[in-house]
């Protein structure tokens, strides 16, 4: 540790070789999908799984909340670990948990053994986008962040959207382990591969982690997660669910006075000063607001709304997985022309108009057009997530990365809660709860989620606003020069 007191640069013990440049987007993105893709698959084995354990469906809440609250809870301390024990081995011990959790609820005949299985899978899963997402940082300079970053991207957008089909195809062919046996095959083809290709980052020296924050922060954040869940049920009363919001703000803001007094605490706040950073991380908690319901309300429309099967269903959202990749061809000169200002403020207006467009879409509708919306929407959704994660490391040092990839981990699976929670709020206010009600009633109610969902979508372009023109330039501009001069 240097006089400043500042941590030195990461130390690499295995360089990256050109083949684990090729390499290691593959892996990060398998990683993240497999993640992504857990946190949706669940949602509707739910009643075949509650059945197969003789318990009832409302158990099952502690089964899906045990995976968010453990996610909730280790996300902050991955990048202290990456830092202590290196990349390669907090990395291959995620995978190793995520795999070693998965075969153990495929195998479990008990609800609280379940759970616990759920936890350590959770731990995994903690560890795998955070570290992942850390080591390409490292690895790629910053003027291949664009290109990789975009890449990596795409499996958070494609899972969702898959996770609700593939879980309903398993249950009604297979058997319901089987959900969590997809991950085994995945997960040691993984490993091979991180013992292959990964490369190495750790700290030379590292700061003792802080215990008291982790208390502090993992305790808040783990109980907002969970009040988040458990929005909307009946079970608790009004005065519960404040209480637990209000003690778990008063944790929070418990942690925020504790960082303050420490050099090293759990998260660096201070980087929150620096405005690329805040903004983009802001921006990506307060956009996810708005289009993190979309998943749930998209299928609920196609097939509660529209009478279509979960298999049609699903392939009318395919087309937002197959724009999500076309975007990459236009990514960097868009960014580079543009600028992260200018994209972000007008990408998530026009973001926002589309969730409104979605209202369009009745049991008159052509396929077409649905597959045309859908198309646009996967395309702009793609764009906006490229944008703010390659945005939040343009200023960030080198010594910060592995604190800034924590931070923005733990905002992004805030945001994903946040959102479903918001989608829940919609659902509770306009669409319909009674078997009565028929399918114009439900169209029309989910009409009205999505024109709410949309105007918060369009409200969280104020956080963008605080960007300069130039913020973002060394990541789009370094772009353009190597995409005309690429041996330059």
């Amino acid at each position: 540790m240097n006089a400043s007191g500042a941590m030195s640069a990461a130390a690499v013990s295995v360089p990256p070789s050109d083949a684990s440049k090729r390499v290691l987007p593959w892996l990060v993105a398998v990683a993240f999908f497999m993640e992504s893709l857990d946190t949706t698959i669940l949602n509707t084995a739910v009643p075949a799984i509650s059945a197969a354990l003789h318990v009832g469906p409302l158990s099952m809440k502690a089964v899906l909340a045990s995976y968010t609250l453990s996610l909730a809870v280790f996300i902050p301390i991955s990048g202290w670990m990456a830092d202590r024990f290196g990349t390669r081995r907090v990395f291959a011990s995620a995978i190793g948990m995520f795999t070693l959790g998965s075969l153990l609820c495929g195998l479990s005949n008990d609800i609280h053994l379940l759970v616990a299985c759920r936890v350590l899978q959770g731990f995994g899963g903690a560890m795998m986008v955070p570290v992942g997402r850390l080591t390409l940082v490292r690895t790629f300079a910053k003027a291949d962040l664009l290109r990789v970053m975009s890449f990596v991207a795409i499996p958070a957008l494609v899972a969702p959207m898959l996770g609700p089909m593939a879980g309903g195809l398993i249950v009604a062919y297979l058997h319901w382990s089987v959900i969590f046996f997809l991950n085994i095959p995945i997960g040691v083809a993984g490993l091979i591969m991180v013992y292959l290709h990964l490369p190495d980052y750790r700290e030379e020296h590292t700061h003792p982690l802080d215990l008291v924050g982790l208390i502090l922060f993992g305790s808040g954040i783990a109980l907002l997660s969970y009040v988040l869940e458990v929005f909307g049920e009946h079970t608790l009363s009004s005065r519960e669910v404040l209480g637990m919001l209000v003690l778990s703000l008063a944790l929070l803001a418990g942690y925020g006075l504790h960082a303050r007094s420490l050099e090293f605490p759990l998260l660096q706040l201070r980087l929150f000063s620096i405005r690329s950073f805040r903004a983009a991380v802001n921006g990506s908690f307060f956009t996810r607001l708005g289009i993190g319901g979309v998943p749930f309300l998209l299928p609920l429309l196609y097939q509660a709304g529209l009478g279509y099967t979960p298999i049609q269903s699903g392939l009318l959202i395919m087309p937002q997985a197959i724009a999500a990749m076309s975007m990459k061809m236009i990514l960097r000169r868009l960014l580079g022309t543009v600028g992260y200002r200018g994209v972000l403020i007008s990408n998530t207006l026009i973001l926002g108009i589309l969730l409104m467009l979605f209202t369009a879409i009745g049991q008159n509708t052509p396929v077409w057009a649905i597959v045309v919306l859908a198309f646009f929407y996967g395309a702009f959704t793609s764009l906006q997530y490229t944008a703010m994660n390659t945005l939040t490391y343009a200023d960030v040092g080198e010594h910060d990365a592995s604190s800034a990839s924590s931070i923005a981990s733990t905002m992004q699976q805030m945001s994903i809660s946040f959102g479903v929670a918001a989608a829940g709020l919609a659902t509770a206010f306009f669409i319909p709860s009674t078997p009565q009600s028929g399918p114009a009633a439900m169209i029309h109610g989910i009409h009205k989620a999505f024109l709410l969902l949309g105007g918060m979508t369009m409200a969280s372009t104020i956080v963008f606003c605080s960007l300069k023109r130039g913020d973002g330039e060394v990541v789009t501009q370094q772009a353009i020069l190597r995409h005309h001069h690429p041996d330059g």
